[in-house]
This record gives C-alpha cells, sequence and structure tokens, in this order.
C-alpha cells in the first residue's frame, strides 16, 4: 500500500510540472534563482553563486538522499527555480522520474556527476548507476563540480561572469588549503591502520584518494539493509586484523553499527564506536561541519584520531 501511494505521490509531482510547464523565474529581487539537492551541491552553489543567486536547498543536514522523497514545497521550488542541480549518479534515487519529466521539458537541470569521466568512476555491481555516486569524497573530483556548477551560472546569468569566476578561483584555493591540511593528518595513521568501517559504503572515493581500505556494513545505497550474515562477516574481519575502531554516520541510524560492535564484543575481542562521520549530508548550517571543507576536516580528525 505504501510503495503504491509513493509511485501515486511522484506520478502527481510529475502531472504538476507537465501542467505548469515552468521554464524558471527570476527572485522578487531579479537575482537568478537556483534549486540544489543535496546539502554538498548547495553549499558549492552557494560559494560560487555568493550574494548575486538567490538559492534553496531541498535537503537539510542529516538528511539520506538515497530515500529522500519530495514534498509539496519541493515541487514548488523546483518549479519555479531557473537552474536546478542535483548530484546524479542516482543518488536522489526516489527523484530520477521527477528529473526525467522536468528534462524533457525543457528545465535547465544539470547533474554535477556528469563533469566526472567515466574511468575516474568507481564501479559497484550493487547499485542502479552501475557507479558509486559518492564523488564529493575525493576533493579532486569534487573541484571539477565547481567549475561546472561556475561554468553554468556564467552561461545563464553572463553578466556576472566575472563574479562568478572569482568566486570559483577562490573557493579552488580554499579546497586546495584544506587538501594539504588532510594529507597532513593522514599521515599520521600507519599504513596498515588504515582501514575505515562505516555504516554504509560512502567512503570509497576517499579510500581510493587517501589510501584506506573501506568496508561500508550496508551496501553503497541506504535503500539496502544490512543483513545478520554480513554482520558476522564483518565481526569476524574486525577480530582478525585487530581493528580498533568502527563509525557510525550522521545520516544513517546508528543500531547496524551498535550490533557490530556487540557482535565483536561476543567474539571476546573490543572496539570502539571512533565517532559519527558525515557522508551523505553536511552539518548544521553555521558550524565547521556545515560547510564542506569543514565537514571533511572533521571527518578527517575524527577517523586519525581513533585510528592512528
Amino acid at each position: 500500500m505504501i510503495k503504491k501511494l509513493a509511485i501515486l505521490a511522484t506520478l502527481g509531482f510529475i502531472l504538476a510540472f507537465t501542467a505548469c510547464k515552468n521554464t524558471g523565474q527570476k527572485s522578487d529581487d531579479g537575482k537568478m534563482y537556483v534549486v540544489a539537492t543535496t546539502t554538498m551541491v548547495h553549499d558549492l552553489v552557494k560559494n560560487i553563486g555568493g550574494d548575486r543567486i538567490k538559492s534553496d536547498g531541498l535537503m537539510g543536514p542529516g538528511v539520506d538522499p538515497h530515500l529522500y522523497r519530495a514534498s509539496e514545497s519541493d515541487v514548488s521550488k523546483l518549479s519555479n527555480a531557473e537552474i536546478i542541480f542535483y548530484n546524479g549518479l542516482h543518488l536522489e534515487g526516489k527523484l530520477v522520474d521527477v528529473f526525467d519529466k522536468m528534462n524533457r521539458l525543457g528545465k535547465n537541470i544539470y547533474p554535477v556527476a556528469d563533469t566526472v569521466k567515466e574511468d575516474h568512476l568507481i564501479p559497484s555491481a550493487d547499485y542502479a548507476s552501475s557507479y558509486d555516486p559518492h564523488i564529493w569524497f575525493d576533493i579532486n573530483l569534487w573541484k571539477k563540480a565547481a567549475h561546472f556548477i561556475a561554468d553554468k551560472l556564467s552561461k545563464h546569468d553572463p553578466e556576472n561572469r566575472e563574479y562568478y569566476q572569482s568566486n570559483l578561483k577562490n573557493y579552488i584555493s580554499e579546497m586546495d588549503s584544506v587538501q594539504k591540511q588532510i594529507n597532513s593528518l593522514i599521515d599520521q595513521v600507519p599504513k596498515d591502520k588504515r582501514i575505515l568501517i562505516t555504516a554504509h559504503d560512502a567512503f570509497n572515493y576517499f579510500g581510493q584518494a587517501f589510501g584506506f581500505e573501506v568496508v561500508g556494513l550496508q551496501g553503497i545505497s541506504t535503500a539496502s539493509e544490512a543483513g545478520v550474515k554480513d554482520v558476522q562477516n564483518l565481526a569476524d574481519m574486525i577480530v582478525k586484523n585487530k581493528i580498533g575502531a568502527i563509525f557510525i554516520e550522521s545520516s544513517v541510524p546508528r543500531r547496524n553499527i551498535e550490533a557490530l560492535q556487540e557482535a565483536v564484543k561476543s567474539r571476546g575481542f573490543d572496539v570502539k564506536i571512533g565517532g559519527e562521520l558525515y557522508s551523505d549530508a553536511l552539518g548544521t548550517p553555521g558550524t565547521e561541519e556545515g560547510t564542506y571543507t569543514g565537514m571533511f576536516l572533521h571527518n578527517v580528525k575524527t577517523i586519525v584520531k581513533a585510528l592512528k
């Protein structure tokens, strides 16, 4: 019954777009109105668009984009937006049908993952797109997304092109600085200790970029639940490798990681919960973790402290 209602709701959203065929509009103060889906994408939009645009994000702190469904207010935002940016690679799985329909209606809608060449994507047999969508955990890939957003804003608002490109340059410089800090922090963790176990497989790009073996209790999408066998197998791995810490995630319920901790304990080995990592959403606005660079630094500091 719930599945049927969800399908009907999605169809209702699509019909709403079809009926209005809104191609976007300026905000009340004449600024270009831009909507982003995830907190990570919205952070890029805000940093590059600055005060020359009005922007809204659909998802807030702690929201899991894999499971997110559009609300009535979201439909209004998307309908009125002049530009829409989303992650892509099926991260926003429940919104795919809506985005496809909007594309056919001529909306200016852009997946930032389109900037990543196929040979830089991590394959995933378990995911609908066949690729891991968590590209923001490779800073070099996220820089490409920043360039992509700056170029699209410049295309639709050429009068402010120099402003957007200047903001892009400043933000890339900030990301470069954070990247150096991260490399310095990770150097504190011995290579044989670089095993990162988290609630779901969100950190493969991080592992590839910084030399960590990454294991997620759930798959890449949180739409699938971890089974008893998954917990038991991972508990055996933790005991065998004497892994000292495992991590919960801000947008995923902690119960599975706590069950894993108990399974390890039943084998006569103690593994601590090393802290909370931000995976599919940033932290609360106004905090360090509420920004992309601050989130990344928080995660690395938490990992290093627990594993070094």
